[in-house]
């Protein structure tokens, strides 16, 4: 790789980044058996496959479904920031057919309950005992559509579906399906009527996606494809080419990349340069440094090597810990970003050679 990728962007050719050529060795070869390597093998092509089919619906959007797919391979929750109508949504749907994964979608308004959200018990009259009837977090991929338009309490909700992946009613835990991600969107530009997302519930999120508005040429295709016929309900051309076995044995994969002890110093010297910016007034905790470093394992392996570099973490940084960081209002005022503070960082911590 010879350049950082920012995921907020489409900058890279699908799931492999620019520059970046496959090792011989395959990925996660070291501490995997035979017979394991072949299946992480199997499933990065599995995987790599993925873009062909979010293409039938999706134009453009590589480095979203990226960032989706490192998601899942590190068992994280994904928040999507974009201006309505960038097919977040198809895009979600599309991802969980093609990974032949279960999908459900909650729109988010204001006076939707927490039960609304995880379920709840019924009294059934006809073995008058209550039941329990499960919610939509009950799936694969939950789309929480529009998550800042709810109150804090049935945000809230989310917050153990999220971190324990079980949901508890009335004493009695019950697990959620594996893998379990959630996929919540926002609006970047319309805040009246909406509650802001706690820093507690930020940090729960492995990153966050910005899903840009198309380009010009891309729009263009667009149009054309709905003056064909197009029709955004009919999936019906999108195949399954992955699945739970596949994300499976690429977790094991990712879980074998060899991690250079320079490499994980950088991760930390990164987190808390964050932590002494003059821009910042909330810097990356402990846990956004190991969610970076999963993060950049994901990456690595996706790219075909079985190690970490510098430029993985890099790649990954921003879209791992943009939402992580809190700008002082003075800054903010003078019209910093978190990207923006975030590059500054890249560019004075000096990276391992």
């Amino acid at each position: 790789m010879n350049h950082p990728v920012d995921l907020g962007k489409d900058d890279g050719p699908g799931l492999a980044p620019g520059g970046a050529a496959p090792s011989d060795t395959p990925p996660g070869a070291e501490g995997l058996p035979e017979e394991a390597r072949r299946q992480a093998e199997t499933a990065r092509a599995a995987l790599a496959a993925l873009r062909v089919e979010v293409a039938k619906t999706v134009v453009g959007q590589d480095a979203v479904v990226t960032g989706l797919v490192i998601a899942l391979l590190c068992r994280g929750h994904v928040l999507l920031e974009g201006v309505p109508g960038t097919a977040k949504t198809l895009l979600i749907k599309t991802l969980s057919r093609a990974l032949d994964l279960g999908f459900k979608r909650v729109q988010f308004t204001p006076d939707l309950m927490p039960g609304d959200v995880t379920g709840s018990l019924v009294y059934d009259n006809r073995t008058a005992e209550f039941e329990f009837r499960e919610g939509p977090v009950f799936t694969n991929l939950l789309l929480a559509d529009e998550i800042n338009r709810t109150p804090p309490k049935t945000q809230a909700s989310l917050l153990e579906a999220m971190e324990e992946r079980q949901v508890s009613v009335e004493g009695a835990a019950r697990a959620l399906p594996d893998p379990f991600v959630v996929c919540a969107t926002q609006n970047p530009i319309e805040y009246e009527g909406t509650y802001p997302l706690p820093e507690a519930q930020l940090d729960r999120f492995l990153v966050k996606l910005t899903v840009p508005v198309p380009t010009r040429d891309e729009e263009i295709r667009m149009l054309q494809r709905h003056a064909a016929g197009f029709d955004p309900r009919d999936l019906s051309e999108v195949k399954a080419v992955a699945g739970a076995d596949e994300l499976a044995a690429g977790r094991a994969a990712v879980r074998a990349v060899h991690l250079d002890p320079k490499v994980a110093a950088y991760v930390v010297d990164l987190c808390r340069a964050t932590r002494q910016s003059p821009s910042l007034q909330l810097g990356v905790s402990p846990r956004g440094a190991t969610a970076l470093l999963a993060t950049s394992r994901a990456w690595a392996w996706l790219s075909g090597r079985d190690y970490v570099t510098p430029d993985d973490v890099k790649a990954l940084a921003r879209p791992t810990l943009r939402h992580r960081v809190q700008l002082r209002p003075e800054a903010e005022l003078e019209g910093a970003t978190a990207d923006g503070v975030l590059e500054g960082i890249l560019a004075h911590v000096p990276a391992p050679r």
